[in-house]
C-alpha cells in the first residue's frame, strides 16, 4: 500500500482553504484519520506532507530524528537530481571492505 498514489481536489474548509482525502487514503490508513501534521513545498508543484498519528514507538526519539534525516534527504534529492549516481555493485563491494572489521555492540 505504500506506494499507492491518491488523487486530492481543493476544499474550502470553514474559512480556510484546503484538500480534500478520498475515502480510500482513510480505509487504507484509518490511523492517519485524525492526524495532525505540517507540509512542506519542496518545488512549485511539489510538496512533502507529514502526518504526526497516534502511534506508540518505543524507539520513537531514534525514529524522529531518522525521519528529520530522511526528509532531509529526499529534499536534497528532489532538489539536486542531477547529482545523484546510480549505486553499482562496486560501491556495495568497496563499503564492504571498509566495514569488514567494524564489530557492532
Amino acid at each position: 500500500m505504500a506506494d499507492k498514489i491518491y488523487p486530492i481536489n481543493p476544499a474550502k474548509i470553514g474559512n480556510q482553504d484546503g484538500f480534500r482525502l478520498p475515502r480510500s487514503f482513510f480505509k487504507d490508513y484509518p490511523h492517519l484519520a485524525n492526524a495532525s501534521g505540517y507540509i512542506q513545498v519542496l518545488s512549485d508543484n511539489t510538496l512533502l506532507v507529514k502526518l504526526d498519528a497516534d502511534i506508540n514507538n518505543n524507539d520513537e526519539d531514534e525514529g524522529v530524528m531518522l525521519s528529520l534525516f530522511l526528509d532531509f534527504l529526499m529534499k536534497d534529492a528532489i532538489q539536486n537530481s542531477e547529482q545523484l549516481v546510480m549505486y553499482t555493485q562496486e560501491m556495495s563491494e568497496e563499503i564492504d571492505d571498509l566495514l569488514a572489521d567494524v564489530i557492532l555492540d
